[in-house]
């Protein structure tokens, strides 16, 4: 049975900030001239447009600050902005520390549905995670393989 509890609401960045220095711009310049330069040798013209694209949308995503998002957990689901995440479209949730960050994931009952990734505060962890355990299983989560690339490249 559901117990009727307090929404939480609160409020977080969109994801979280990574410091790039110099030498990581660098890297990504270079990373970016040695793809162009075999796509150019092997007539490979969509490869090096693919290039061209992902370099500019991983520099707009690591110069534009992060938003600030409002949410909230009620007994109808999880409130983002003025998006809702209705608790049936899930089939459990978990925590995952990254650092100092804490994030609760939305594991989604469609086999191709997507997580649904969530920072809060270390102080609101509890109401969180009461919020969610009301409705949703617990269970452990881990990074998954394109988390660990993200947080290998910075980005």
């Amino acid at each position: 049975m559901v117990k009727t509890l307090q929404p939480v609401s609160w409020q977080a960045e969109e994801y979280i900030v990574r410091d790039h220095n110099f030498w990581w711009y660098v890297g990504l310049f270079v990373v970016a001239a040695g793809l162009s330069v075999l796509a150019v040798l092997f007539q490979g013209w969509t490869f090096l447009i693919l290039i061209i694209l992902s370099v500019v949308t991983i520099l707009v995503y690591s110069l534009r600050p992060p938003r600030t998002i409002n949410y909230q957990l009620d007994n109808k689901g999880l409130k983002e902005e003025n998006k809702l995440h209705s608790y049936e479209d899930f089939r459990s949730f978990g925590i995952l520390k990254e650092g100092e960050h804490y994030s609760a994931i939305l594991i989604p009952k469609k086999r191709l549905g997507l997580q649904v990734k969530i920072y809060f505060p270390e102080g609101s962890g509890e109401g969180i995670v009461d919020q969610l355990g009301n409705h949703l299983p617990m269970e452990e989560v881990k990074p998954d393989f394109l988390d660990k690339i993200v947080n290998f490249l910075r980005i």
